[in-house]
């Protein structure tokens, strides 16, 4: 009997216990397969919280609809009549100390059309003029391994970039454009470009793609996210879910095998390990001063959210949107606001107002929000919601999560980085892999993928 190891509950270490399961029982592999989780609950960055009719999510809040993988997945599971999608509205930036409108012909705030580039009241008319170099500018030089930001301020313009297209980008890949490659990011923006001359032209020929689902362009559960996990847990039926252990080293036991040593005392002796931790605490399972050269170019930043639900109704929010960015020069602390009840519609039957803030620590304000107490960050937040929307009702509940250090960075040379700890990985641990949002993709389609991919690189090397 062959015994296979995954450290790490999330999303990808489920995920791969999934489907090492379904191949081990379709092949009729005679297949032990342990999975070994350090907290009290699986799913990872995946948490919901039911309080007083509100449905809260401390971690990730929802599941990109196009990604190809997303639908069979969740109809295997039969969670399909369960998905819910985001409702309409506009997203705002705040800047000059009120909401403004970001154009909706957009993609990432990058325009679709001349006209909404023309129509934004975010970028001054120099900065629209600077826009339109990318119509008539070819592509010389830059290639998917170079900065994003760099990429489109050459095409775009510092003023759009700057105003319009970073502060949307920044709310969903975290870290500096400047740092962040074009590969990890939105590698289709170089190939448009190449393609079509431009990336205002390439998008519009191509936003079908983006906008094929109308607004429905995200998913969640009537039950919330955490549905997901506990389908994928009830799922493991040959599958040793073990709670409450943490792995502390990996050890050689032989030419192939391998000893997992655990919090407990206990050890496992393992023909195959899949690491889906964060590479923080994958790096301190091996103890290897080659291993540490890679780990330690891994980068991560951190993030506080706040959930507000006020005994109000929804409808007195007099903006017809989704929630607000702020401007690097907002006199908010916050970076983003989402109105959940406003999006998820399943959030608040009752439809009482339901905020969400995030507060990340590329902001000037974090080191100094990291140190306040839970209570002092809902004051905080609750002056920003009262400074942005001029609401100042008190909360009936709320849920403050603090993720330090837990959301990758993909900055640039991240895939050599990641290339080349593999190679060391497998000379000094072959048949130990890698797996998760360190490494191979953030959002939960793709942690799906890696999850799959990695069960079926197991199984291959056994």
């Amino acid at each position: 009997m062959k015994t296979i190891v995954i450290i790490g509950g999330g999303i990808t270490g489920l995920t791969a216990a999934y489907t090492l399961q379904k191949l081990m029982l379709s092949e009729r592999l005679d297949c032990r397969i342990v999975l070994a989780e350090a907290g009290d609950t699986l799913g990872g960055k995946i948490h919901t919280v039911h309080d007083d009719g509100f449905i809260m999510e401390t971690g990730a809040d929802s599941i990109v609809s196009r990604k190809t993988n997303v639908a069979p997945f969740l109809e295997e599971l039969g969670l399909q009549d369960e998905v819910v999608y985001n409702a309409t509205g506009r997203s705002f930036l705040y800047v000059d100390g009120r909401l403004k409108p970001i154009p909706e012909d957009a993609v990432f705030g990058i325009p679709l059309s001349i006209e909404s580039l023309a129509k934004s009241e975010l970028v001054s008319a120099e900065g629209k003029v600077e826009a339109l170099k990318d119509f008539y500018t070819p592509n010389e030089t830059f290639t998917k391994d170079d900065s994003v930001g760099r990429f489109l301020k050459a095409f775009l313009g510092e003023e759009l970039v700057d105003k319009q297209i970073a502060p949307v980008l920044s709310g969903v890949y975290s870290g500096d454009l400047n740092d962040l490659t074009i590969a990890s990011t939105l590698p289709y923006l170089l190939d448009y470009k190449n393609e079509y001359g431009s990336i205002i032209k390439g998008l519009s020929e191509n936003q079908a793609k983006f906008k094929g689902t109308g607004h429905k362009k995200f998913i969640s559960f009537r039950g919330g996210l955490s549905m997901l996990v506990d389908v994928l847990e009830q799922r493991l039926t040959h599958v040793e879910v073990r709670k409450r252990l943490r792995a502390e080293r990996i050890a050689r036991s032989g030419e192939r095998r391998y000893r997992i040593g655990f919090s407990d005392g206990s050890e496992i002796e393992a023909d195959a390990v899949v690491v889906s931790t964060m590479h923080t605490a994958a790096q301190s399972l091996f103890r290897s001063k080659e291993l540490d050269q890679e780990f330690d170019r891994l980068k991560t930043s951190s993030l506080i959210s706040v959930y507000i639900g006020f005994d109000v109704p929804d409808e007195e929010l007099r903006w017809d949107g989704t929630g607000f960015i702020t401007s690097t020069d907002s006199s908010l602390r916050c970076n983003a606001c989402t109105w959940t009840s406003r999006k998820w519609e399943h959030t608040s039957p009752s439809r009482r107002l339901l905020v969400r803030l995030f507060y990340k620590s590329s902001s000037p304000h974090y080191s100094m929000l990291a140190q306040l107490t839970e209570a002092q960050l809902l004051e905080a937040a609750l002056q920003d919601v009262w400074s942005a929307i001029g609401l100042e009702a008190r909360p009936v509940v709320s849920a403050v999560t603090k993720w330090e250090h837990a959301m990758p960075n993909y900055s640039l040379g991240h895939h050599e980085i990641v290339r080349a700890l593999e190679k060391k990985l497998q000379e000094q641990y072959p048949g130990v892999l890698l797996a998760g949002c360190s490494y191979y993709g953030v959002g939960i389609p793709d942690c799906i993928a890696n999850g799959e991919a990695v069960a079926r690189k197991v199984i291959d090397l056994l």
